[in-house]
C-alpha cells in the first residue's frame, strides 16, 4: 500500500544521463535519419504509403534507445523533445537564409512527361511505374499523355501538370505598403 503513494520526485525531474549527452545523441539521429530520408526517393507520389510507415515506425523503435539511453526523467524528455525542435527550426531556417541548402532540404521539381512524352530516366529513379503516373494524370483530369506539356514531382512527391492547353493567366499587380510608408 505505502508504493502507491510514493512519488520519487528525484527520479521525475533529475536527468539520470549527462544533460549534454542527451543533446549529442538526439542530434546525431535526428540528423542521420534526416539524411537517410531525404535521400529516398519520392515513391508514394505524395502519399504516406504502407512501406513508408513501416519506415518511420522501424526507425522509431530503433532509434529510441541511440536517442535517449532509456531516459526516465520529465526533463530528459523535455531536453530530447527541444532537440529535435532546436534542429527542425535550424534547418528551415538554414533553408530559408541559404537557397543552396534549401536545394538539399527540398530537391527542386523533376521533369516526368516533356511535350507528351515520358522520361524514363527520370522515372526509374523516382521509381514511378508509367502505370502510376497515368493513374495520377487521369486523377488531375488528364486523359491523355500527349495533353501534358510539363509534369513534375515535386519534393512532396505530388504530381504538378501543365497541359498543352494551359493558358498563361496574368497576375493581377498587388501594392505593397511598407512600414516605412505608414509613418
Amino acid at each position: 500500500m505505502e508504493k502507491w503513494f510514493f512519488i520519487n520526485w528525484q527520479a521525475i525531474f533529475i536527468p539520470s544521463i549527462s544533460i549534454f549527452e542527451l543533446i549529442i545523441r538526439r542530434s546525431l539521429v535526428y540528423l542521420a535519419l534526416f539524411s537517410v530520408l531525404r535521400l529516398l526517393p519520392s515513391r508514394q507520389l505524395g502519399t504516406l504509403g504502407i512501406t513508408d510507415l513501416l519506415v518511420v515506425v522501424l526507425f522509431a523503435e530503433a532509434a529510441q534507445n541511440a536517442m535517449a539511453s532509456n531516459y526516465t526523467s520529465i526533463t530528459e524528455g523535455a531536453i530530447l523533445v527541444g532537440t529535435v525542435i532546436f534542429w527542425s527550426y535550424l534547418l528551415n531556417w538554414l533553408g530559408y537564409k541559404l537557397p543552396q541548402f534549401q536545394r538539399f532540404l527540398n530537391p527542386p521539381p523533376l521533369l516526368l512527361v516533356k511535350n507528351g512524352r515520358m522520361i524514363e530516366r527520370h522515372l526509374q529513379r523516382e521509381l514511378i511505374t508509367d502505370d502510376e503516373l497515368m493513374s495520377k494524370l487521369r486523377q488531375q483530369g488528364v486523359e491523355f499523355l500527349a495533353d501534358v506539356k510539363f509534369a513534375y514531382i515535386e519534393a512532396d512527391g505530388r504530381i504538378s501538370i501543365i497541359t498543352s492547353d494551359s493558358k498563361t493567366a496574368s497576375v493581377p499587380e498587388r501594392k505593397v505598403t511598407l512600414k516605412s510608408d505608414l509613418h
